[in-house]
């Protein structure tokens, strides 16, 4: 079934992007060129909407719409709606977070929050009161986690597919059937839109896009978690998604070490450094596609660790990450 799931939600989108972007026109959604953005013409947004539909599409076909798949499916909608509003709007970055915690919050509504993490000594720490606001803080991050890695043509939704596709693989290898089929629906969504947002773009996915899936890729680690019982869920997407989790780690280090707002954009992201050194756009989001595989076969690996084993994964993986992000500067403002 998460084949059909894939087959479908990759049709849907491929068939559906080329009027998504005729929408983006008529109704303003577009990026203009600036000194920070590396393309130097109008283009349109609003690709996100083909991945959502197909991915929507593609759930009602294959799956049984319980209370869990349900309130995902609303929230995805809600995150959805707030990033067309910014895509013609540009809405205020407090109103898009005070959206972002709402769409969060119908997750935690339809009972899809983290209870409990795993002790690498053994046994649970239950979260108890702190389970809704960590919950909540979770499915923020990584919405924009994947939000601010939306910077080059193909980036963030190559780097989402290949996220996607290891949630699949480590939920077949551990059985968890429904979290495989509702992760090939959002893979498929994507895969389907890259063709046309590759380098050379022809349309961006936009904060429509990039918001809806940080989003899913949270709910759906959430919606394993809970499945599974089992913390693994939760950190295999967040180790395929190392690269643009770190570079927002590294952004806001070096934003505070420079005396400058942690919110404020600036042209020292991973592939803003890349550029500088000289690779084209395309070689930058083929390696950071081969970095994000890497990484994304480390979380395959830890899937299979247990105790100290997965502890040290965990902290050479670290290590490597940050010994690169020095080698090119990543932490230095110049």
């Amino acid at each position: 079934m998460y084949i059909l799931a894939f087959i479908i939600a990759l049709l849907v989108s491929f068939l559906l992007t080329p009027y998504v972007k005729k929408l983006a026109f008529k109704i303003g959604a577009l990026d203009q060129p600036d000194h920070r953005k590396v393309h130097s013409t109008v283009m349109p947004r609003l690709g996100g909407l083909a991945i959502y539909c197909g991915f929507v599409v593609a759930v009602v076909c294959t799956m049984h719409i319980t209370k869990d798949i349900m309130g995902i499916l609303i929230g995805s909608t809600v995150i959805l709606i707030l990033g067309v509003l910014d895509d013609v709007y540009q809405l205020p970055a407090k109103v898009k977070l005070l959206g972002q915690i709402f769409a969060a919050g119908i997750l935690v509504f339809f009972g899809i929050q983290i209870q409990w993490l795993n002790n690498p000594m053994g046994g649970y720490l239950y979260l108890e009161y702190f389970s809704i606001p960590f919950t909540i803080f979770w499915i923020v991050s990584m919405t924009n986690v994947v939000n601010l890695m939306d910077g080059l043509d193909g980036l963030a939704a190559g780097v989402s597919a290949i996220a996607s596709i290891t949630v699949i693989f480590v939920a077949l290898q551990q059985g968890f059937i429904p979290v495989a089929i509702i992760t090939a629906a959002l893979a498929g969504g994507i895969i389907g839109f890259i063709k046309y947002n590759f380098n050379p773009a022809t349309i961006f996915m936009g904060d429509t896009g990039s918001m809806f899936l940080g989003y899913m890729l949270a709910a759906i680690s959430i919606f394993g978690a809970v499945k599974s019982a089992a913390t693994i869920a939760l950190i295999v997407p967040a180790i395929a998604l190392g690269l643009p989790i770190m570079d927002t780690a590294f952004a806001i280090l070096r934003r505070y070490n420079n005396g400058q707002p942690i919110f404020k954009p600036d042209k020292g992201h991973l592939h803003h450094r890349l550029l500088a050194l000289g690779l084209s756009q395309k070689q930058v989001v083929l390696l950071m596609y081969l970095i994000s595989t890497v990484l994304s076969i480390g979380a395959v690996f830890l899937a299979k660790a247990e105790g100290y084993f997965s502890v040290v994964i965990l902290v050479v993986m670290l290590i490597l990450i940050i010994l690169g992000a020095r080698k090119i500067g990543i932490f230095s403002n110049k």
